[in-house]
């Protein structure tokens, strides 16, 4: 590892770290419990060693309301099996919604440039009243889902508090999902009502949905209405054409605004769905609880991410993603969240710094790819934006690559905490993640996440340092899901996650702890390359071959061949340019010296296009089945399932 690698490309201020609240919990737990804790270091170790100490704080920091009745966690060395706060009692939605000033600004939302819309908490507020009196009307209680195929609109967020504040749970994907995709999902939940948009802008043109849901809605029978949500002008004339469907406007016009009920639940009573990505089979439908998802994000935000009250938390994100989850959990931290929809190039590269300078940016929460592709772009923020109230930024969805670390400082903002992120749809938030008291350093996730017994393991079993191995979770957490769906005796939630080791949860990322005491994620396990029996991270040789300039991304498989593995790297090259015997040199060369021989691939394929889930993530899996002649299972999962096509019987992979 060359000397760059060892210094800081951040360090924080003593200023800065004594005003954050990391430090002011530390002095809460030193008070409280006579500790002598010193650090983050000190602390995360101890909130590992006392959960059941450490969660109570974490609901006092969060002033959650609630009945914190009886123990915080029984039955802590099962997991799964352990149950955190079992007497205690909550809704979601009443912590997102506590008293607030009404003229305080909730949300602010963009569609690119065609919509700009302003929602004060009272605003807000109004809204939830009507629609949880129209749907408890409908019959929607305690256990009901109420599903949503959405952009990250306020109404979005109105629809999922009103549906938890009832008891329910709330699922969403996103509108830009196929029929396919959509009824992969929410007919295994059976939804009491279905909530639709219209439909949507993207890269500045209009896509209408109501065709879509012509063919969508028959298959949805459990659901008693389907409400259109008008995002385009036209949801009274979708509406129309289908099954029981009705406006918005028209499903809440006979509610006045009310002062608004909410049903509590038990701690771990169900609030969300969430969904596998699914491009190996139907997806798996993971429940999470209320309480867990709520102590989790406030832990998250106040703790990593040092927010407080009145910041402006943006995250790019559609109402597919966890992510979509994580920012608005943010409300119950009297933030206000900052939406947007659409293409984050739309209607120019600089969109959301644009967006961030007008609005004040506390948090700028975006994905890996992003931070590429505007490095790519050669935008350089820092010279043109107002950036000064921007605190943050943080980075998911695949690992951040060490030049788009070095990016962010040289061409973003110096001074901020730069967080690499990762955890989950399975945990609904973090393993391993941001500290805002500590340097951050190239390639490097800062630190596990407080309360998280995160550590790494080799194929045996046993804890290893400096070395690639398993992700693992050795205790419980509260934001483990409470089930699957349809999965009564737990078969297929044990497989997900606790066949590999007893009792741990092993999380299927394959990652590395650094002499900085950080982590480096190298890709998903399940999509290691195994040449010559040695284990090679996807993510290593990405971060290698996207230095070369020629190169917009890649994507690595490993491919069965003369009884071994062999590495193929697919290139999608920038315009103009052809993969000649010199780019290939140059390519492998970069990789040989940047990472080591063995990541050198044996192949170099250029395509036109590499196919993503719909979160953004490149799709190892599903290349690697389609290079071997093996089907796709759920090609629905993807954004740009046409792309699949590019790596079918390519003669250069027959030698």
């Amino acid at each position: 590892m060359s000397a760059d690698y060892d210094l800081p490309l951040w360090t924080p201020s003593e200023e800065r770290v004594a005003r954050t609240a990391v430090v002011a919990f530390i002095r809460t737990v030193n008070e409280r419990h006579g500790t002598r804790l010193a650090d983050y270091r000190d602390l995360h170790a101890w909130s590992i060693s006392e959960p059941a100490a450490f969660w109570e704080l974490v609901w006092e920091l969060g002033e959650v309301i609630g009945e914190r009745a009886g123990p915080a966690l029984v039955d802590g060395d099962r997991m799964p099996g352990a149950v955190f706060f079992p007497q205690a009692r909550l809704n979601y939605a009443e912590n997102l919604l506590r008293p607030r000033d009404p003229a305080s600004l909730a949300l602010v939302f963009r569609g690119e440039d065609k919509v700009e819309r302003r929602v004060s908490f009272g605003e807000l507020t109004t809204l939830v009243s009507r629609l949880q009196q129209a749907m408890k009307a409908a019959g929607v209680g305690v256990g009901d889902r109420v599903a949503a195929t959405m952009p990250n609109l306020p109404e979005t967020i109105a629809v999922m508090l009103a549906a938890t504040s009832l008891g329910a749970i709330f699922s969403s994907c996103s509108p830009d999902f196929g029929e396919r995709g959509i009824l992969d999902r929410f007919s295994q939940i059976a939804p009491k009502l279905y909530v639709a948009v219209d439909g949507y802008w993207y890269n500045g043109k209009r896509v209408p949905i109501g065709d879509k849901l012509k063919a969508v809605v028959p298959h949805l029978a459990s659901a008693a209405k389907t409400i259109v949500v008008p995002y385009l002008g036209e949801a009274e004339e979708v509406a129309a054409g289908l099954p029981n469907g009705i406006s918005l406007d028209a499903f809440i016009a006979p509610f006045a605004p009310a002062p608004l009920a909410f049903e509590r639940v038990p701690f771990n009573h169900p609030a969300f769905i969430l969904f596998s990505s699914g491009t190996t089979g139907v997806p798996k439908c993971i429940v999470h609880g209320g309480g867990g998802t709520l102590l989790q994000h406030i832990k998250e935000h106040r703790l990593h991410c040092d927010l407080h009250p009145g910041d402006r938390l943006f995250y790019f994100t559609t109402c597919g993603w966890m992510m979509w989850n994580w920012l608005v959990t943010g409300l119950a931290s009297d933030l206000t969240l900052c939406l947007f929809d659409g293409s984050p190039f739309a209607p120019a590269p600089s969109v959301l710094f644009d967006y961030a300078e007008q609005e004040g940016f506390a948090l700028f929460g975006t994905s890996a790819k992003y931070i590429d592709s505007l490095r790519k772009e050669g935008l350089r923020p820092a010279d043109t934006h107002d950036l000064s109230k921007l605190k943050a930024i943080t980075s998911t969805g695949s690992p951040l690559a060490p030049a788009d670390f070095a990016y962010v400082y040289e061409a973003i903002k110096p001074d901020l905490h730069l967080a690499s992120i990762s955890g989950g749809t399975d945990i609904v938030s973090c393993f391993v993640l941001g500290d805002p008291t500590s340097p951050v350093y190239r390639g490097e996730i800062q630190a596990p996440g407080l309360g998280m017994a995160v550590e790494v393991w080799s194929d045996d079993g046993k804890p290893i340092t400096g070395e690639r191995g398993e992700l693992v979770c050795t205790r419980p957490f509260p934001c483990m899901p409470v089930m699957f769906w349809n999965d009564p005796e737990g078969t297929k939630y044990h497989a997900a996650y606790f066949e590999r080791f007893d009792n741990v949860w092993c999380h299927g990322d394959f990652a590395e702890w650094t002499s900085h005491g950080g982590i480096i994620i190298h890709g998903r396990s399940d999509a290691t390359l195994n040449p010559q029996g040695v284990r090679i991270g996807t993510a290593e040789i990405y971060a290698q071959a996207e230095q070369v300039p020629e190169i917009l991304e890649a994507i690595a498989i490993g491919q069965e061949w003369d009884n071994d593995v062999r590495v193929v790297l697919f290139v999608r090259l920038k315009p103009g340019v052809a993969l000649d015997a010199d780019l290939d040199k140059r390519i492998k060369t970069q990789i040989r010296v940047g990472a080591s021989p063995r990541h050198v691939p044996a192949k170099i394929v250029a395509v036109a296009d590499i196919p993503r889930t719909r979160s953004g993530k490149i799709t190892e899996l599903a290349v690697r089945e389609v290079v071997h002649g093996r089907p796709v299972k759920n090609t629905e999962a993807l954004a740009n399932p046409e792309a699949l096509e590019l790596y079918r019987d390519l003669p250069q992979l027959a030698f």
